[in-house]
């Protein structure tokens, strides 16, 4: 079947969402883009623009440069739709092959997957804070304790010696 990683490489963050192109869901289904993209138009009504959006043109030079091809799609003449996880899940409904969904249920344990790393990702985020706050604390008294100890080693003063009375 597919690979996991496959399916991971294929997924790109556009507008901060998690989303997968038409190009790359047609290859993994097994169809054209354009049949994709037809069976999507006569079911439009089940993608509303947080299951799918169309890719401005500058999205689209900036996944070029992103996945390093100087041509993407091959001179297509429309901008690619992007699938965010609902909108994948959308599809197994609208395709009714039997590799459609088998392709989908390996689509969404990969989100699953992703969705649990980058969970664990924020934990350790918020753990290296909260150590760095604590260093950050510790700093400010350790200088303190060496400040005393600089004190504590530095000559006694000599009192000079007074003139007069």
């Amino acid at each position: 079947m597919i690979k996991a990683d496959t399916i991971a490489q294929k997924i790109f963050i556009i507008r901060g969402e998690k989303v997968m192109l038409d190009v790359d869901l047609a290859t993994l289904y097994g169809v054209e883009t354009k049949t994709l993209n037809r069976a999507v138009k006569r079911h439009r009504d089940r993608f509303p623009e947080d299951f799918m959006f169309q890719l401005k043109y500058q999205e689209v030079t900036n996944l070029r440069c992103q996945i390093g091809t100087s041509s993407l799609w091959g001179g297509r003449r429309y901008l690619s739709y992007a699938f965010t996880e609902e909108g994948v899940a959308m599809l197994s409904g609208v395709l009714n092959s039997p590799r459609a969904v088998r392709v989908n249920i390996e689509i969404m344990r990969v989100f699953v997957r992703m969705r649990g790393f980058l969970s664990h990702h924020k934990k350790l985020t918020q753990k290296l804070d909260q150590l760095e706050k604590k260093v950050t604390s510790h700093d400010v008294h350790i200088r303190s304790l060496f400040e005393a100890l600089r004190q504590l080693m530095a000559p006694p003063r000599k009192d000079k010696d007074r003139i007069g009375f």
